[in-house]
């Protein structure tokens, strides 16, 4: 009888061992989850930064300022325009 009780023992404890090693392993996947969420959230908020200051830097005012400032680019005149149409082009826009 006691050999079974022995045998028992040993059972409980290495089900108790496996029970506080799994939520051990549990919490350790929970803490690293919520840093990527954390980590995820901010990636996020830089992305919407970064869009911001895409379209800041692509505005036509501040390209056309550059343009006119540092490389000497200006407008061209009513006079200096010409339209090419496309012959093989179909649809409404090719009706004259």
């Amino acid at each position: 009888m006691t050999r079974v009780n022995v045998l028992l023992l040993l059972l409980a404890i290495a089900c108790a061992l496996g029970v506080v090693t799994s939520q051990h392993k549990a919490r350790k996947l929970f803490v690293e989850l919520q840093k990527e969420k954390e980590r995820a959230q901010q990636m996020e908020v830089e992305w919407g930064q970064l869009q911001l200051e895409q379209g800041t830097w692509a505005m036509a005012a501040r390209v056309e300022k550059i343009a006119a400032a540092k490389l000497q680019m200006q407008l061209p005149g009513s006079g200096q325009t010409r339209f090419v149409r496309d012959k093989q082009l179909k649809g409404p826009a090719a009706q004259p």
